[in-house]
């Protein structure tokens, strides 16, 4: 007898062994609370660029917000509780933006591909929330003499590195997260994305296409350190032999004009939130 789709459960392919497991759907049905977990050290670069050249990255509705400033971020994170303990390494591209939908307006940092180095993240990242999830190999960082290093590669291809210096410890600010505040006149706030997902066999269609949004309100992540100091940031050009299915992305980001950088930062922290509260943008 065939199966059917268990009611309130959420599924992804291969959908015949029953509902899946993940960030938002554990053993049972649980949920995971994100309080005590991950532990999290991220690793960031900003510079100034060409408004015009991230323009040309934007989906229809987006604009680039008020300084056309790159942050180029790594995360390095462990003890996940959905994972049953274990971690994984991230690195995003984004850049300010304002969306303006029929019904939504919003503005946040625009999260132009998202480097994940396992499996699991990917697929749900993708196909649940609509980040622009793709993979590398992201090793630890390297911290010598003061000074730390990120290297970012595909199957033995480097294709970044980032070099962070002079770093000194910022004292935390006692006074609550801005994220926490409610939205200014109707203008939501988070992290901005395009989900994509093409139609089969109509290959220049598309099954799903629009704007989310992840909200910045509603983590449980906090900061427990933070430096701040000065940092540079290199993508390597790639040949199609290189990087078959990524050259394309890494030499967009290596024609970036870097027109002065803009600082960097390490910051240490605990929790964060599934993301359960992913929505769509109109």
């Amino acid at each position: 007898m065939p199966y059917k789709f268990q009611p309130g459960k959420m599924y992804m392919m291969p959908t015949h062994f029953g509902p899946s497991m993940g960030p938002r759907q554990g053993p049972e049905g649980r949920t995971f609370t994100c309080k005590d977990n991950p532990r999290t050290t991220s690793i960031s670069v900003n510079f100034l660029t060409n408004r015009e050249q991230l323009e040309a990255l934007l989906p229809e509705r987006f604009e680039v917000g008020a300084e056309p400033v790159v942050s180029v971020s790594a995360s390095y994170m462990k003890e996940i509780e959905w994972l049953a303990g274990r971690g994984y390494n991230i690195l995003g591209v984004s850049f300010p933006v304002v969306f303006n939908g029929e019904q939504d307006r919003a503005k946040g940092g625009f999260l132009t591909v998202l480097w994940e180095n396992l499996c699991d993240p990917i697929l749900t990242g993708r196909e649940q929330l609509g980040f622009s999830k793709i993979y590398c190999e992201l090793p630890e960082p390297t911290v010598l003499h003061g000074e730390t290093c990120c290297i970012a590669s595909w199957l033995g291809f480097k294709f970044m590195d980032m070099k962070l210096t002079n770093m000194v410890s910022v004292p935390l600010d006692p006074s609550p997260l801005s994220a926490t505040e409610e939205p200014n006149e109707g203008v939501l706030k988070g992290t901005l994305h395009y989900k994509y997902i093409p139609r089969t066999g109509e290959w220049n269609c598309a099954d799903v296409g629009h704007a989310v949004l992840t909200p910045a309100e509603g983590s449980n992540s906090v900061i427990k350190e933070t430096w701040q100091g000065d940092g540079t940031v290199e993508f390597h050009r790639a040949r199609w032999e290189d990087l078959p299915t990524q050259y394309h992305i890494v030499n967009t980001l290596q024609e970036l004009e870097i027109k002065e950088y803009r600082g960097a930062s390490i910051v240490k922290s605990i929790g964060g939130k599934d993301l359960s509260d992913q929505r769509i943008l109109r």
